[in-house]
C-alpha cells in the first residue's frame, strides 16, 4: 500500500520535560489511523507537530515520500481539538471564508451534504448545538477537498446519539478515499473506525497495528467479568485480575463452561456474571495503566 504520511523519530523537548521521545509511525493511503493515549502521552503534540502547528525538537514528517512543504498544506485538512468560530456570521458564510482560503477547493454542495448542514446553513455559530457545531468544524476541514484529514478528538463532550451521527460521516468520508488521522479517547470510537492503530504512552509509540491484530496478540479466549461484591471467598487456583477501583474481577479463559464451574462455589450470584471479548479498552489499560492522568 501507499504510504500518505510518516513521522520519522519525533522529539519534542520543552524545558525540563520530553514531551515526545522519538515517535515513529507510518499512515497508508486511504485508511483511518488512530493515535490513541491518556492524558499527557504526547498524541495532541506528535499531532501538531505533523500538522506544522508546533516545531519538532528534532525529527522528520514526510507527506507521500516528501518533507511535508507546500503540497501538504493545500491538500491536509484539520478539525483541531479547540477551534474557535467567528461570531455573527452564518454556516454558509464560514464555510465560504475558509473555503476562499484555498486555491483547491471542494465543491460547497458536496461539502454541505456530506456534513448533514441543509438546514442549518442560515444559522448563526452562536446558536449550533454541540453536534451541529463539530459537523461544521468537519466541513471547514473539508474545504480544500484534503487528501489527508486530522480529526483530533472530534466527539469529545458530544451526547451518544451525536458521536454516532459523527461517526456515520467520518465513515463515508474515508469511503470517499481520503486518509483520516483520529486522536480520541474512546476506545469504543477506535474500534469502529479505525483500520490501525498506535499507541503512544510517555512521548513514544508502545504498539501499532489493527485492532484484530493487537487483540489476538495479547489475548487468547474471553473475559468473565464479576463483582468483587459477590465474591464469597477468595479465587485462589484460578488466575484473575483484581481491579478495585472499578469493583469488578476478571478472569480471562479459553473454556468458559469450566471457568463457569470453577467460579461457582466463590461466587454468591452468577446472574451478575458477564461474558464477553477482549476489547480495546482492555487493551489500553492493560499497556498503559488504571492510574488517573492528569
Amino acid at each position: 500500500m501507499t504510504v500518505a504520511l510518516e513521522a520519522r523519530n519525533i522529539r519534542k523537548q520543552y524545558p525540563g520535560v520530553t514531551a515526545v521521545d522519538g515517535a515513529s509511525f507510518s499512515v497508508c493511503e486511504g485508511i483511518c489511523f488512530g493515535l490513541l493515549g491518556p492524558n499527557g502521552a504526547g498524541k495532541t503534540t506528535t499531532v501538531e507537530i505533523i500538522e506544522g502547528v508546533t516545531p519538532a525538537t528534532s525529527g522528520e514528517v514526510l507527506y507521500y515520500g516528501e518533507p511535508a512543504g507546500a503540497r501538504f498544506r493545500q491538500e491536509a485538512g484539520i478539525q483541531f481539538q479547540n477551534t474557535a468560530l467567528q461570531d455573527f456570521i452564518t454556516v454558509r458564510e464560514t464555510i465560504e471564508m475558509f473555503r476562499a482560503l484555498y486555491t483547491r477547493k471542494a465543491d460547497f454542495d458536496d461539502i454541505v451534504q456530506q456534513c448533514s448542514l441543509g438546514d442549518l446553513l442560515d444559522r448563526d455559530n452562536r446558536k449550533l448545538s454541540g453536534g451541529q457545531r463539530q459537523r461544521l468544524l468537519l466541513a471547514v476541514a473539508l474545504v480544500n477537498k484534503p487528501r489527508l484529514i486530522f480529526l483530533d478528538e472530534p466527539t469529545t463532550g458530544l451526547d451518544p446519539q451525536a458521536r454516532r451521527n459523527f461517526w456515520d460521516l467520518v465513515q463515508n468520508i474515508r469511503a470517499g478515499g481520503a486518509t483520516i488521522l483520529l486522536t480520541t479517547h474512546y476506545m469504543d470510537e477506535a474500534q469502529v473506525l479505525c483500520d490501525e492503530i498506535a499507541i503512544m504512552d510517555a512521548g513514544k509509540i508502545i504498539t501499532q497495528g489493527s485492532p484484530e491484530q493487537l487483540l489476538r496478540a495479547r489475548y487468547e479466549g474471553l473475559i468473565i467479568e464479576l463483582p468483587i461484591s459477590d465474591l464469597t471467598n477468595g479465587l485462589s487456583g484460578i488466575e484473575h485480575t483484581v481491579y478495585e477501583k472499578l469493583g469488578i474481577i476478571e478472569v480471562v479463559t479459553t473454556d468458559v463452561s469450566q471457568s463457569l464451574q470453577q467460579l461457582r462455589p466463590h461466587v454468591s450470584n452468577l446472574n451478575q456474571i458477564k461474558i464477553r471479548q477482549p476489547n480495546l479498552e482492555d487493551l489500553f489499560l492493560d499497556l498503559t495503566g488504571h492510574s488517573l492522568r492528569a
